[in-house]
Order: C-alpha cells, then structure tokens, then sequence
C-alpha cells in the first residue's frame, strides 16, 4: 500500500492568536504538517525544507504582501499561496491574484471554512502533481544516453557523452543534425537526466506554426488581444516554467520575433500579447534545428546575437549512412520491439534484409529506418524478412535530397509507391501501412498522390 506523504503547510500571520487559530483548524487533518511564523524573514528561512502549501498575511511587521509573494514565487515558482487579510480591497486582492497568490481571503466568520475548501482542493492538486512526478521519473529511465541513442560508432558515443555532460547544468543546448535524427530524442534524454526530470517537458516546432501566430504560441495572450482571441492563453514558456522548452527547427522563426524572443530570454520574463503584465518565468531552453545556423546569420536571416545567445553546448548528430554497421544494430532493436508491441511472434533480419538496409543510405536517417523495418516486419511472410519485404524503393529517388527531405516527403514516396503496386486500392494501401483510409484520401484531394 503506498503511504501518502505529508502535506507540509506554512502559516505566515503576525497575529499570535489569530495564527494558532489557523493552525489549529488546519491541523484537523492528520495528513497536514502545519508550521507557523510571525515575519517574513522567518518564512524565508525555511523556505529550504520545500512546504506545498503558504498562508500568508498580507501585513507583517517587516514586509508587505506583495513583497514576500514576490521573493517565494521566485524561490518556489510552483508552490500555492493562499493571501489571508483583514483588508476587503479589490485593487490589493486583484494584485496579489496578478502576481501568482491562488486565493485572496478576507478575515471574517467564514474564513475558516472557505480555507479547509480551499486547503483540501490544492492537497488533492499537489497529489495529482506528485504522482506525475512518478510518472515522468518512470519514462525519465526510458530516455536515458545510452538508450535513447543506441549504437557503437565513435560519433554516436561523444553525442552520449555530452548529453550526460548537459544534464548535470541548465546551460542552453543547440542541438544540429539532419531530418530524423533524432534531435527531439537528444532534447528528451537530456530533460530526464537533469535536476528538471520532474517537471514539464514543453515541445514547440517552430516551422509548424503559423507565422501570424507564433508570438502568442511562445508568449500567450490575453482575452480579446486579437480577433479570434476569446480568452486568455498561457504561453508556452510559461507552461515550461521549472521545467525545459524544446525549440525545434529554431531557424524558421521569423526574423522580426526573433528580437523580442532574445529579449525574453535575456529578462528572464515574458509579456502575453495584449497585456502589460511582465511574468517571470525559469525554463532549460534546448533548440534544434537542420540547418547551418552560422550560415543562417551570415545570409542575414538569423540574428548574430540571438545566435549566440543559443549556441550554449551545441551537440551535432550524425546521420545514419555516417554510423556503420548501427544501422543493423538499430533495425534490429526496432524490429525486435514492434513485435512485443503488437503481439507478433518473434521475427528476424535476413541477410539479404541486412545486405540491403546496409546499402541503402537512407536519407530520412533513424526515422526513415524504424518505418521501413516496421513495414517489413508486418509484410513478411515468416519469422525471416526478406530484402523484398523491405520498402526501400520508394525512398530510392529521394536520396540525392538529402537532409533537405522533410518527413511527409518521405512518407508520401512511400504511400504513392504502394499505391501503384496495389492499382489504387486505397482500402488495401491503408491496410497495408496501417493508416488511416481518410488520411489517403486527403493526400489524393491536396494532389500529393496520384492514382492512376
């Protein structure tokens, strides 16, 4: 049986009597580890031993409310506070909400019960959170160096190394590399090893954003801050608050956002679109991207000092037609892995299979190769893929693109290739690679595949 953890509450209330009142009431519950402190000061001291919860009076002898929510948001950022005062004023209430407080409770008959609501609905969250925790510590073994880049060509092992090197600081990671690689993998591994494992891991892919749309992406906006804006939105920096955020392919930000993202990263705070708000904000930035950044800036589409600002350690992946023999390492993982998955009973690599993956140079890199072994794999007849099991002739026309090949070029050379061998049977096609029929036909409508 799991033992429940202690729910740790701080009560700050000059007010000797008014304090143990508050305790008192709120060590009812015998899951509440209540403590209490009369200033400012003392709640800062201990703010080390990590409570999950802060009661706090909004007038103490040596600081105001404002003040202290300011310095334990920015010590705790995730921690709740529930502002307690004697003063019913909706300016000072609406400011203490502004800056980060839960709740904002006058003193009066019911205050006792509107915080037992309130203390009872934020231990259930923090419960949540906790087991989340857990949770992300479970995947966090999944994303390991040495699992989330297997292999044993020297290149692959230094990419291993410096991903434990980058989590043990918060330093900003550039991660370069060809179109299935793995740079999100990279970006994961490096998340799950550090001190930030059990928080958010926010990824946002720059070149799948609306150019109009990007800033309020990053940074949120406010209710009505544009038409179509019909509440408020939190940014995607402030959802990564404690935890790290995933840039991906960095260099298609437009240059004009380009600016104001170099802003928020050297202040450390963001403003939502159509607010006057700052919100502070502490995140592990990782971005990646498959291009020369350098290059990038010396052709004037990426700013020299946002450059910089993001060079960090950089970590650059090799592609898989540079790694030897980890292509058969790798496809045989991948096979070995679909079968668990779906139940099928073990299934192995032909030499004519292996003499074939390695001959191909496989331009869509690991990606490419987990989709074609995953496909053979379900095409072979028994416990051996064949070389014709594998689907390595619709990648073929595609080598000499290189790294400038997106994925869904990569996959609609697949999807078009079966659909010629099959004569357009799109019901037989879907069957075959296991996607969607009405995903096809989409395809066939934007004129991205042909039947003849």
């Amino acid at each position: 049986m799991t033992q429940t953890l202690p729910f740790k509450i701080f009560i700050v209330e000059d007010n000797e009597w008014y304090g143990e009142l508050l305790a008192h009431h709120l060590s009812q519950n015998p899951n509440h580890n209540v403590q209490r402190f009369t200033t400012a000061r003392a709640c800062l001291e201990h703010l080390g031993e990590q409570p999950d919860l802060i009661t706090l009076d909004y007038s103490l002898p040596d600081a105001k409310g404002e003040q202290l929510l300011r310095q334990i948001r920015e010590r705790l950022p995730g921690i709740e506070v529930l502002v307690i005062s004697g003063q019913e004023d909706i300016s000072t209430a609406v400011s203490m909400l502004r800056q980060g407080a839960y709740d904002y409770l006058v003193k009066d008959d019911n205050t006792l019960d509107r915080l037992w609501n309130l203390v009872g609905k934020i231990e259930q969250q923090t419960g949540l959170r906790r087991e989340n925790t857990k949770l992300r510590q479970q995947v966090g073994a999944r994303y390991g160096a040495e699992q989330a880049l297997l292999g044993e060509h020297a290149s692959i092992k230094q990419v291993r190394t410096l991903i434990t090197k980058a989590a043990r600081t918060a330093i900003t990671v550039s991660i370069s590399g060809e179109t299935g690689t793995g740079k999100e993998v990279v970006a994961k591994a490096i998340h799950f090893q550090s001190d930030r494992a059990g928080q958010g891991f926010v990824a946002v892919n720059m070149a799948a954003i609306p150019r109009e749309l990007v800033e309020s992406e990053l940074f949120g906006h406010e209710k009505g801050a544009f038409t179509g804006a019909v509440a408020r939105r939190v940014g995607r920096l402030e959802e990564a608050n404690g935890g790290t955020l995933f840039l991906d392919e960095i260099a298609d930000l437009d240059l004009s956002l380009q600016a104001k993202l170099l802003r928020v990263l050297q202040e450390r705070e963001v403003t939502r679109v159509g607010g006057n708000q700052t919100i502070a904000f502490d995140v592990r930035l990782i971005v990646a991207t498959h291009r020369d950044l350098l290059s990038e800036v010396q052709a004037g589409r990426f700013r020299e000092d946002l450059y910089y600002r993001l060079l960090g350690l950089p970590i650059a992946l090799p592609p898989l037609r540079q790694r030897g023999t980890d292509t058969l390492l790798l496809a045989d993982v991948f096979v070995s892995d679909f079968c668990r998955l779906n139940n099928l009973p073990p299934r192995h690599l032909a030499e004519s299979a292996r003499e074939r993956l390695i001959d191909h140079p496989f331009p869509g890199n690991v990606r490419e190769l987990k989709a074609v072994v995953e496909l053979a794999t379900v095409l072979a007849d028994g416990d051996q893929i064949q070389g014709d099991d594998l689907p390595l002739r619709a990648t073929r026309a595609l080598v000499g693109a290189g790294s400038k090949l997106s994925l869904r070029e990569q996959t609609r050379a697949i999807v078009q290739n079966c659909l010629d061998e099959m004569e357009g049977d799109v019901l037989a096609v879907a069957t075959r690679l296991g996607i969607g029929k009405s995903t096809i036909y989409r395809m066939i409508q934007l004129q991205e595949l042909h039947v003849s």
